[in-house]
């Protein structure tokens, strides 16, 4: 029955993969395949384990048990994601993305080139990777006219995101889920990602300022009056991105899980974004931007954004690798791993490379369930790293990537011949930074 188990993951999988040629949403595989491996378990009474860090073996368990542990690890992601979503829109509904635009000044392709890898590598760190890659994309398409030269600038600004995403704990679904699984704390991921990821963002971006397509000016755009300011944009950016950042000092200050300091963040920026709604209505005259902004509740308007279809994903993804790890098949496949291929670091480096394959969350997923080191053992930092950044290399590799694939039209074979050497590079030299990194300066 294990095996049928098996199987049916892997044909999951396939189908999630397949989505786009299917034209089949991957949460309905997802879903699907996470209730029928558990049914499995629950029919034929399958053993279920946990996985003891500390001794590195398997302790049997119940499956009322078992489930009821995944479901709440899971339930942390999923509550701490609708809350970084909500206070997203919250901050797109006042129109504080555009804010960012004000900081373009140059003409000349090199500097937009830095400029949007920078803002992507740091707005990646605070928003995720995957909501930078959009804001940047849609301020970008303001600003370079030509589809040509801005296929290049979106390639880059995903490695940059993907490289921004991966040493902060609420920069990448991968870390968010090693952080709130408690593989590894805010201060050693930055100690041991943060350098390694500046490696990756600098040597694409440096190897790509000169080549052609970087060479010259831009022809600058007539101002869109499509766009409307709202007076409050850039306040509700700054307040929202603050409300972010302040999640992982709350962890830390009280060491209550992420979603509740999320929650938290979320009330203040909701309280606020309520505020600046109200209409200004008086008896000689409406306050028209004022108006605009009132037909419903800034929090509700978001609320109704948020891609429900991605958590039910999640959902369902995330429980099903844990019907894996409870069946006690990702431990003893991590024990051939090891056996097989005594280097840790080699193994990882096939699971960032594999990453541009796989969807990274699933990968992930599936190492945390393999690997039973403590919090902040050197190799959760790698795993960080490597399926963080490694999804680069393949346009379809990351979320990040897709979302640029969709929003460009960027085809899938321009990218590997003109994108994935970069990234691939830039891969290669932050993994090495890394090692160096762990085994001369942090030992």
């Amino acid at each position: 029955m294990e095996t049928i188990t098996i199987f049916l993951f892997i044909f999951g999988y396939l189908a999630i993969t397949l989505e786009h040629s299917l034209k089949v949403d991957k949460l309905i595989p997802a879903l699907a395949m996470m209730a029928l491996m558990w049914a499995i378990i629950s029919l034929n009474h399958l053993p279920v384990f946990e996985v003891n860090s500390q001794l590195k073996e398997l302790t049997p368990s119940h499956i009322d048990e078992i489930l009821l542990h995944h479901l709440g690890k899971t339930a942390e992601i999923i509550i701490f994601l609708l809350g970084a979503m909500t206070i997203v829109e919250i901050i797109d509904y006042f129109n504080g993305f555009y804010t960012i635009k004000n900081f373009i000044k140059t003409k000349s392709k090199k500097g937009l080139l830095w400029i949007f890898s920078i803002l992507a590598f740091l707005l990646s760190a605070i928003i995720d990777n995957l909501t930078a890659t959009i804001v940047l994309i849609t301020i970008l398409q303001k600003v370079v006219l030509k589809k040509e030269t801005r296929i290049w600038f979106a390639g880059l600004i995903v490695v940059a995101a993907n490289s921004g995403g991966a040493w902060s704990p609420i920069g990448d679904l991968t870390t968010t889920m090693l952080w709130i699984g408690n593989k590894v704390t805010t201060l050693n991921l930055v100690s041991y990602v943060l350098i390694p990821s500046i490696v990756c963002l600098l040597i694409p971006t440096t190897v790509a300022s000169f080549l052609p397509a970087f060479k010259g000016e831009i022809d600058v755009p007539k101002e869109d009056e499509s766009i409307k300011f709202h007076k409050h944009g850039a306040t509700m950016l700054y307040l929202g991105l603050s409300a972010i950042i302040f999640v992982p000092i709350f962890k830390t200050l009280t060491h209550l899980p992420p979603y509740v300091g999320m929650m938290l963040s979320l009330s203040l920026v909701a309280t606020f974004a309520e505020i600046f709604s109200k209409a200004k209505i008086n008896i000689t005259s409406i306050d028209v931007e004022s108006d605009k902004y009132q037909t419903s509740s800034p929090v509700q308007s978001s609320l109704s954004k948020i891609e429900l279809p991605s958590i039910l994903f999640f959902l369902g993804i995330l429980l099903a690798v844990a019907a894996l790890e409870s069946l006690g098949l990702l431990f003893n496949f991590a024990e051939k791993l090891n056996s097989t291929i005594p280097n840790t670091d080699i193994v990882v480096s096939l699971l960032g490379i594999a990453s541009a394959v796989i969807d990274n969350v699933p990968l992930v997923a599936a190492s945390m369930g393999m690997f039973s080191m403590g919090v902040d053992d050197p190799i959760w930092h790698l795993i960080a790293y490597s399926a963080g950044t490694g999804g680069s290399m393949l346009i379809i590799g990351s979320a990040a990537g897709v979302v640029a694939m969709g929003m460009e039209k960027i085809d899938f074979f321009w990218y590997l011949k003109k994108i994935a050497w970069l990234a691939l590079i830039g891969f290669t030299g932050g993994f090495f930074t890394f090692i160096f990194i762990r085994d001369i300066i942090l030992n």
